[in-house]
């Protein structure tokens, strides 16, 4: 879910050529530990070379997943 949110941050797929001398572009990942009801989890999120890139599922500073169950839970019930 990250990598499609950072591919519509920067208007390009990963290795598409489009990105080539667009001012910004991907810059490997940050490692973070978030916590759930499950217990404790490690994820890598990707970052962008201005730092600009606000992730919406995860975002910067979060640590506890509660919302995001919340959600999915949801849309399963869903159908």
């Amino acid at each position: 879910m990250l990598e499609a949110e950072k591919d519509e941050h920067l208007g390009y797929e990963k290795h598409s050529n489009a990105g080539d001398n667009s001012g910004n572009s991907r810059n490997g990942y940050n490692r973070k530990t978030i916590i759930s009801e499950y217990g404790e989890s490690d994820i890598a999120v990707p970052r962008d070379r201005n730092g600009k890139f606000e992730p919406k599922v995860i975002a910067k500073r979060q640590t506890r997943t509660d919302e995001i169950e919340k959600k999915t839970w949801r849309c399963t019930q869903r159908g």
